[in-house]
C-alpha cells in the first residue's frame, strides 16, 4: 500500500535536487510527479501525467456508479414490461446493468480527464506564483524516512500532508 507525500519547492533547481535524492533513496521515478505552472519547462523532471492532473479517477468511480444503477432500473423496466413475443429474465438485467456502468464509466472518465483534480485545488495559488508542486507515491513504512531526509536536506520545502491512499491503477 503506497501514500502520496506532497511538497512544495520553490524552483526548479531545488526540484530536481529533491529528485535526485529521492532516486538515490531508491524510490523509482514513476512515483515522482512534478507539476508546475502551464508553460513552464520542467526539463529533466518527471512530469505530473494526465491522470494525476485531472479527475479522471473520481470520474470513473462516479460515472461507474451513476451508470450502474442506471442500468440496473432500465433492466428492471425491460423485464417487467418486456416488448411482445420478447422474454427476458435475469441475464439480460445483468447484461443491462453492465453496460449501463461501462457506458457511465467511459463517457464520465472522458468528461473528467477536462477537470482539474479536486486535491490539487488548494496547491493552485503556489503554483501560479510560480512553486514547483512534487507527489511521491511511497510505501507506508517509508512515509515518515522520506518526509524526514526531504525537511532535513530542504528546510524550505513546504510539506503539505499524506494522502491516505493511492488508487490501485494507473
Amino acid at each position: 500500500m503506497r501514500r502520496r507525500l506532497y511538497f512544495l519547492l520553490p524552483s526548479q533547481e531545488r526540484a530536481r535536487q529533491v529528485v535526485d535524492e529521492l532516486l538515490l533513496a531508491r524510490i523509482e521515478e514513476r512515483h515522482i510527479h512534478v507539476l508546475a505552472k502551464a508553460g513552464t519547462p520542467l526539463e529533466h523532471l518527471p512530469e505530473a501525467t494526465l491522470l494525476q492532473k485531472s479527475d479522471f479517477v473520481h470520474g470513473v468511480e462516479q460515472g461507474l456508479a451513476l451508470g450502474g444503477v442506471t442500468g440496473v432500473l432500465a433492466g428492471l423496466v425491460a423485464v417487467s414490461f418486456p416488448m411482445e413475443g420478447l422474454v427476458l429474465g435475469g441475464g439480460a438485467l445483468l447484461g443491462i446493468a453492465l453496460a449501463g456502468a461501462g457506458i457511465g464509466a467511459w463517457a464520465s472518465g472522458m468528461i473528467a480527464t477536462d477537470v482539474p483534480s479536486s486535491r490539487l485545488k488548494e496547491f493552485q495559488h503556489a503554483i501560479d506564483d510560480g512553486q514547483f508542486l512534487m507527489m511521491i507515491d511511497v510505501p507506508k513504512s517509508q512515509v515518515g524516512a522520506v518526509s524526514t531526509m526531504i525537511k532535513r536536506h530542504h528546510p524550505e520545502a513546504d510539506m503539505h500532508g499524506v494522502e491516505p491512499t493511492i488508487p490501485a491503477f494507473p
